[in-house]
């Protein structure tokens, strides 16, 4: 059979150039299938939306050619804090702080604006001979190893990935069911510029709705993630941008000073879903499409790049080894790697959002001893650190910086 890529990639956010490069490493070609026309991004203006990348994250973007274009407007976190607390009053005197200079790889990772990430995934796919960019175009069919687009083209590949979001078309084609549910929340997202330098800190405020993110943008600037119940939330972000910055400020407190809108607002809601396999007759699935959680601990994207390391590995050692790498024994390998983390994850973001959002006092009590226990162990907090850095694990040899 004639193959028009030895992979096909059906999504092109974040997730599907970046394994298109891992794959590029190994020699391996790809076509990447968007369905959305291709982004005009060389002059895109900040929007809001950004991400915070874990150091074993960044060491893979490194290591497939996309972070020196991203790295100038990368933000250093080099502390978390995490306190509990209620709006108005400020936090509760119980505090977990993790500071980078506890472990010896460096920061615990960067924020990175996604109109960054973005351009320097697609500048470094459209400059890479192995991979082949496919915008505008739907899938309206597919067979293992194979999609049809609406113009009526059909594409072959040995491996079929899914890479296409929490509502994956392509898991749902190959009889993929999901298990989740929704949380009652939704997500303000949106972008502060502030007086007072952040220090490269990064926040977690534990509300009864639910947590409040603040984290360090370059300059001035911090990304909130605020998460309030779904009525609450479709309430605040009705009003207007100065009702909006009211209803934020005794929830932000007064700490890095005045405080202003930047970029646009984004709300979205909260839930939990798992795909109930990863893999299927030549396929496989990488982030949300396999797995979608709760942003809590905001290891949502990391997640999806720990996949992408862990399956470009698979796939490249078994073409090295003259295997057929769409097997169903060499794709078990990828969901045996990633199963028990993935799903370890989702109940982990799911518990602690049980147990931090309510203003239940006897919870309240539990928890914020708990924080106080583990900051006070010095093995602890350096254990926190370095799962937040994403160096715990069967860390694929990717997101340790280091080629396949």
């Amino acid at each position: 059979m004639d193959f028009d890529a030895d992979i096909l990639i059906t999504g092109g956010g974040l997730n599907g150039p970046a394994l298109a490069l891992a794959l590029a490493q190994g020699g391996l070609s790809s076509v990447v299938i968007d369905a959305h026309p291709a982004p005009v991004l060389r002059e895109a203006d900040f929007d809001g939306r950004s991400y915070a990348l874990a150091l074993a994250s960044q060491r893979l973007l490194q290591a497939i050619g996309a972070w020196d274009a991203v790295a100038e407007h990368a933000q250093p976190m080099l502390e978390i804090k995490v306190t509990d607390g209620r709006p108005g009053e400020g936090p509760a005197p119980w505090a977990m702080v993790f500071d980078h200079a506890e472990i010896e790889e460096g920061p615990m990772g960067f924020m990175v604006e996604d109109r960054h990430l973005r351009r320097a995934l697609l500048d470094a796919a459209r400059a890479e001979p192995r991979i082949t960019l496919l915008n505008g175009l739907r899938v309206t069919d597919q067979a293992p190893g194979e999609v049809t687009l609406e113009d009526g083209r059909r594409l072959r590949g040995r491996v079929l990935v899914g890479a296409d979001g929490r509502q994956s078309g392509t898991a749902a084609r190959a009889g993929i069911r999901r298990t989740g549910w929704g949380y009652g929340q939704t997500a303000l997202v949106c972008a502060v510029a502030h007086e007072k330098p952040h220090g490269g800190v990064a926040h977690q405020f534990f509300m009864p709705a639910g947590p409040l993110a603040i984290l360090p943008l370059t300059g001035n600037r911090s990304s909130i993630v605020w998460t309030e119940t779904e009525a609450e939330a479709a309430r605040i972000q009705a009003l207007d941008d100065a009702a909006y910055l009211d209803a934020l400020r005794p929830r932000f407190g007064s700490f890095l000073g005045e405080i202003a809108l930047t970029g646009k607002r984004f709300t979205y809601p909260l839930n939990l879903t798992l795909a109930q396999r990863m893999i299927a007759d030549r396929l496989a699935l990488v982030g949300d499409a396999a797995h979608g959680v709760h942003p809590i601990a905001g290891q949502g994207l990391n997640a999806g790049l720990r996949d992408i390391g862990a399956l470009a590995e698979v796939l490249t050692l078994a073409a090295r080894r003259g295997e057929d790498i769409g097997a169903p024994d060499v794709l078990q390998r990828y969901q045996e790697w990633r199963r028990f983390d993935t799903a370890t994850l989702a109940l982990a973001t799911d518990a602690f959002n049980r147990l931090f959002s309510n203003d239940n006092p006897i919870l309240r009590l539990g928890r914020d001893l708990g924080m106080g226990v583990v900051n006070a162990i010095p093995a602890l907090r350096r254990g926190f650190i370095r799962e937040a850095a994403g160096l715990t694990g069967d860390v694929p040899r990717l997101l340790q910086g280091k080629p396949v």
